[in-house]
């Protein structure tokens, strides 16, 4: 597959995270971190579509960029290549295939990143898999939306949930988080499924994980309440410590009520309980 590589200078380290905070508003499926400069790639076919928006939203932010079509290459080499394992609160190892265990970690979660969002290696996966190992989800059912590789979905069923929906909008994270649950022989207790938030009508959860993004975060988190058992809670992350009152603001206009807040270079997890 050829993709597009956009490059937009930025030497400050709390900007670029704001920025690609912002660009995953569009379709861009990884993004790179320099010191002096931002990178975010997306297939060239969805690039194509999006262009005169992404240009328009530069020139509101008054941001310069670069976009260069780069050689078709084994993409899964270059991530794998890259990939270094990560320990979340000295308590769960993420790590990928070609990585050794870790037997001083309590859980050990084995994922082939690919293409797909959910390594740990970013702040607001981290913050969503660090609420996992504080809360305890023995005998519930849960839903991972928007979950990537499926590592959250594969961590709360370690954790002790019966089952957990992993529903991603995105073709390759299904495929993906389907390969990582069997991987982790999770079959059966975890149910990859691809599709957004009309998934939900009709089911029923005692606790959501949402790591998505703030605009997709306020438009489905009346569909997100609809879903969730009184007593249930909703953690959502994706979004920068700036857009914690209007998510919160959103929750308790829906009836969900703000019970803890974590926060980790500049990106926050807030979650919610409905009572």
């Amino acid at each position: 597959m050829k993709y597009i590589e956009l490059s937009v200078p930025c030497t400050d380290e709390t900007r670029r995270e704001i920025l690609m905070a912002e660009l995953s508003d569009f379709p861009f499926e990884s993004f790179c971190e320099e010191e002096d400069r931002l990178k975010a790639y997306m297939p060239e076919s969805e690039y194509a579509r999006c262009e005169p928006e992404i240009a328009q939203w530069m020139r509101d932010k008054e941001l310069s960029c670069t976009a260069e079509a780069l050689p078709d290459r084994n993409w899964n080499e270059v991530w794998e290549s890259n990939f270094e394992p990560i320990e979340v609160e000295g308590r769960c190892r993420i790590r990928a295939p070609f990585h050794p265990r870790n037997p001083a970690c309590e859980y050990d979660i084995e994922i082939m990143p690919k293409m797909s969002f959910g390594t740990g290696h970013h702040a607001t996966t981290y913050l969503m898999a660090a609420e996992i190992l504080d809360s305890d989800p023995s005998g519930l059912r849960g839903l991972d939306m928007g979950s990537g590789t499926g590592v959250l979905a594969i961590l709360a069923v370690l954790r002790g949930a019966a089952h957990m929906d992993a529903v991603d909008i995105d073709e390759w994270a299904y495929e993906n988080g389907t390969e990582n649950i069997e991987a982790n022989g999770m079959s059966g207790r975890v149910q990859p499924l691809m599709g957004d938030a009309r998934l939900l009508a009709g089911r029923r959860y005692d606790f959501i994980l949402a790591n998505i993004n703030r605009n997709i975060l306020l438009r489905d988190m009346e569909a997100y309440r609809d879903a969730l058992a009184p007593g249930g809670t909703l953690t959502v992350s994706g979004i920068l410590e700036a857009d914690i009152e209007a998510i919160e603001r959103k929750g308790l206009s829906l009836g969900l009520h703000p019970v803890r807040r974590r926060t980790r270079s500049g990106w926050a997890a807030v979650r919610f309980e409905r009572r």
